[in-house]
């Protein structure tokens, strides 16, 4: 009996010792804190004029600073495409307008640049396919047009011009209509071909990055995408082609959200959006 009441006591003791670490709530670790949106101290003040992820110039053909009224790019003469496109989209942005469709060179570019036109897609089996979506400027007849100048085109395989590209368009701009302000970079990386008789270069794949900043929380996180410019996309989800922007950054070699502090640029560029 005495045996028995001894090993009670131990078994009550132990129980004493590890119970509150057994049942001690688990605290987060930093993968968990990490994995929601990152909080800032003040709303965000970006100027996208200065936002040049490729220090692009006006003396570099190939990577030629080009300044809109509705966006900014990296123009690439000897592809014939931007290399990357760069813009804003806030509520205040978005309207009723239909599509203008008035597809046209862009004049501005240099003498010695090419002025791709309306036709120069045309039989090559490619879509015109917008970086700054005209959907993206719906309240303004002149900033609805402004997408249409060739310099915002790349040639894009239809299943990915009208699907997935098409689909993460929407979603950015229901984020929008929710309350949230949006800062995007697009282009196409790698060449399968080129047309028109070599002048263009068609991409292998188009990549997206958006910087998604909640106006009343000050939350701040990131979505991007790279998705083949093939067939390989039909059929497919926006998601299902979801990369960090470090791995665009990677690919491309560009450097984006640049005037981010370091440590929010760290932690929101390291994510894949959920």
């Amino acid at each position: 009996m005495k045996n028995l009441i001894n090993k009670g006591l131990l078994i009550l003791a132990l129980l004493l010792i590890f119970g509150n670490f057994l049942f001690k709530p688990r605290e987060k670790t930093d993968t968990e804190i990490v994995d929601k949106p990152l909080t800032i101290d003040k709303k965000i003040e970006i100027d996208i004029d200065s936002d040049n992820p490729s220090q692009a110039n006006s003396r570099n053909l190939n990577n030629l600073l080009i300044v809109k009224e509705e966006y900014i790019l990296s123009y690439n003469c000897s592809k014939g495409i931007a290399n990357w496109v760069g813009w804003q989209t806030k509520e205040e942005d978005l309207g009723d307008l239909s599509r203008s469709d008035d597809f046209r060179e862009d004049e501005s570019l240099p003498k010695k640049c090419y002025q791709v036109d309306e036709n120069d897609y045309r039989g090559s089996g490619y879509d015109r396919g917008h970086l700054m979506p005209s959907g993206d400027r719906t309240k303004s007849k002149s900033g609805n047009s402004s997408s249409f100048l060739m310099v915002n085109m790349i040639p894009q395989h239809p299943s990915n011009n009208r699907e997935v590209w098409r689909e993460l368009e929407q979603y950015s701009r229901k984020l929008v209509n929710q309350g949230f302000q949006l800062y995007s970079f697009a282009g196409g990386d790698g060449e399968i071909k080129r047309i028109n008789k070599g002048k263009i270069s068609v991409p292998e794949h188009t990549w997206k990055v958006i910087l998604v900043e909640n106006l009343d929380s000050g939350e701040v996180e990131t979505i991007a995408v790279i998705m083949p410019n093939s067939e390989k996309v039909k059929r497919t989800d926006w998601q299902d082609y979801l990369v960090s922007v470090d791995k665009v950054e990677s690919v491309t070699g560009y450097d984006f959200f640049a005037y981010l502090s370091d440590d929010v640029e760290e932690k929101i560029e390291s994510k894949i959006y959920q």
